[in-house]
């Protein structure tokens, strides 16, 4: 790569329509979040205006259920002085930094995440745009790559803050650049491997590795006069090896207890997680999840080696429960298992942070299992982020799937909600537990176009037993949460039907494929559903009521604009919660 090829994607007209795309983006969600209230002028159009009022945002919006605003991108104008001025977002977050409540200390590095984004969208405006009815026959990682918004809510949803030109076209999803994974050893005073039932160690690294790589590595150590025996092999993302650990942890090097034995031999795509590799060389193979110390979507996506240590016991519990539950057996739910883990604690980090800082995250790995090995004949696997994808021309990948299928949108709707939602329901009242059960968190098992089934995963991270009094084996005691009681739907009415099926109905709405009313009266259909088959959960139900006529808007942005860097403290995600009035449910009274 040459000097000048690290900036080709930065052309003027893709600057131009990237800055339009996410202004559009921050009207829409700002306003959703009531950080901006826009004034109404007629026919609909709106206008927004800056703090010292002298700069107005004009545009025409639709809106829609939760308060959704569907604004078209292309009547998006600026003006100040009476002159129309080009869209600029860095001037935009500027101009709104009182609305947006953007403190000096947190300015510059969001505008640093928005920088990252919009050189993001040029580079994805670079590569070859794909119908959505063409990507919907298309394969697995085709899907993960081919997704172009990132999150639906968060604005400055790209940031990845720490690499550089070279390590985004290396390592960013949308790159879809094969990678391997850097392997170091690491000593067994420092590092612990556990594992789910069954699987052994050495058996366990020869299977994923290869007989011929271990042999290889353990060469490399034989050769340091050191017993391959001491140490345990850790799979470690490039950008972390080069950027982190060998200046970070130069006293673990120095001292071997850590010692770099080179790449691996398979070649890996990053998802959209971009922190865990699916095994393109054999697909069948676990994906691998990596530490990686860059800060995206207000946190450092490190992995705590202290986590790890639970990881596979909570995913053999979690499973167990699903086999056990003859109603998430009949959904077809299942889980990819998080089967092995490994983390190494840097001891002199240790002891100067507590259990939540960034330096106790940096070297760990875990394997969760593919879900390739699981598909029957004619099936496929889709990200369920892919269902809110609108192609270049305002097409979604979900309309493509349901012209695919030939069923009714209505029907096709109530499949995929059986599978998705019908579970997480039933985990809710049974259990009290939830997932975090957004678009990049799901994969959906399709066949000619229909959700047969939901597969969850990034199951230990991200599980939780709100049940204060839920008897739980001492393995998976950490998931038990305390939470209000009045926030305990939130895990749906939030994270579900606001942070995703606000986006799919409204594009479905837009496309004049599925009328929202429709939506939303076959989601109240399918909760009402589930909720007749088991009668025996009717107190709950009425304790945690779905149909309750109003729900708390609950706002991700807020969260990210107060701290960018830390956007939950993790001791106490519940209190973090930045809420600002308000939702009218949209299945009350359905």
């Amino acid at each position: 790569m040459t000097l000048s090829d690290a900036v080709a994607h930065l052309s003027p007209h893709r600057w131009a329509r990237a800055n339009r795309l996410l202004i559009r983006k921050a009207l829409a969600e700002f306003s959703h979040e009531r950080l901006i209230t826009p004034e109404a002028t007629g026919d609909g159009t709106y206008v927004v205006r800056s703090d010292d009022g002298l700069t107005r945002y004009t545009f025409t919006a639709v809106l829609r259920a939760l308060d959704h605003w569907q604004i078209d991108a292309e009547t998006i104008t600026r003006h100040r002085d009476g002159a129309e001025l080009p869209l600029a977002a860095l001037d935009f977050f500027i101009e709104l930094q009182k609305s947006l409540g953007l403190s000096e200390e947190i300015l510059p590095v969001y505008l640093e995440e928005i920088s990252s984004t919009l050189s993001g969208t040029c580079y994805k405006l670079t590569k070859p745009q794909i119908p959505v009815a063409e990507l919907a026959r298309s394969g697995f990682q085709a899907i993960e790559t081919g997704m172009t918004e990132g999150h639906p809510c968060f604005v400055a949803n790209n940031g990845r803050l720490g690499f550089g030109i070279h390590e985004y076209l290396s390592y960013a999803p949308e790159s879809a650049s094969p990678v391997r994974l850097v392997w170091l050893a690491a000593h067994r005073s420092r590092a612990a491997f556990t594992a789910g039932v069954g699987i052994e160690y050495e058996s366990f690294v020869r299977q994923e590795l290869g007989e011929e790589t271990v042999e290889r590595f353990y060469g490399v150590l034989r050769e340091q006069g050191l017993d391959p025996a001491d140490y345990l092999l850790i799979p470690v993302h490039p950008w972390q090896w080069w950027n982190k650990l060998t200046v970070t942890f130069a006293a673990e090097v120095a001292q071997q207890h850590l010692v770099c034995l080179g790449e691996g031999d398979d070649e890996y795509l990053a998802q959209q997680s971009i922190r865990t590799f699916f095994n393109r060389s054999s697909p069948d193979k676990h994906y691998v999840k990596t530490a990686l110390s860059v800060l995206n979507m207000g946190f450092m996506r490190g992995l705590s080696a202290a986590y790890m240590e639970a990881t596979p016991a909570i995913n053999d519990w979690l499973a167990q429960l699903i086999d056990n539950d003859p109603v998430l057996k009949s959904t077809g739910l299942s889980i990819i298992r998080e089967r092995a883990a490994v983390g190494y604690r840097h001891l002199e980090y240790e002891k100067a942070t507590d259990r939540y800082s960034p330096y106790r995250k940096m070297l760990a790995a875990l394997w969760r299992e593919s879900p390739v090995a699981s598909l029957q004949d004619g099936e496929s696997l889709a990200t369920m982020a892919s269902l809110v994808h609108v192609d270049h021309e305002g097409a979604s990948f979900a309309g493509a799937l349901i012209e695919q299928s030939g069923l009714t949108p209505t029907e096709w709707l109530r499949r995929y909600l059986r599978a998705y939602f019908t579970p997480l329901l039933h985990s809710f009242y049974a259990y009290d537990l939830v997932f975090m059960p957004h678009g990049e968190n799901v994969i959906l098992v399709l066949k000619d176009g229909v959700v047969e089934r939901a597969i969850y995963k990034d199951i230990a991270e991200e599980i939780a037993v709100m049940d204060p009094d839920a008897v739980l084996p001492p393995t998976v005691e950490r998931l038990r949460v305390d939470v209000p009681e009045d926030k305990k739907l939130l895990s749906i009415f939030t994270d579900v039907f606001d942070c995703f099926f606000r986006f799919l109905a409204a594009n479905l709405a837009a496309e004049g494929i599925l009328e929202e009313d429709d939506f939303w009266r076959t989601v109240a259909d399918v909760t009402r559903e589930y909720q007749e088959s088991v009668p025996e959960l009717a107190a709950k139900f009425e304790q945690y009521d779905m149909f309750a006529p109003e729900f708390a808007l609950s706002c991700l942005n807020r969260l990210q604009l107060r701290n960018n860097k830390q956007m939950v403290d993790l001791a106490d995600p519940a209190g973090a919660l930045q809420l600002v009035g308000n939702l009218k449910n949209p299945i009350a009274g359905r």
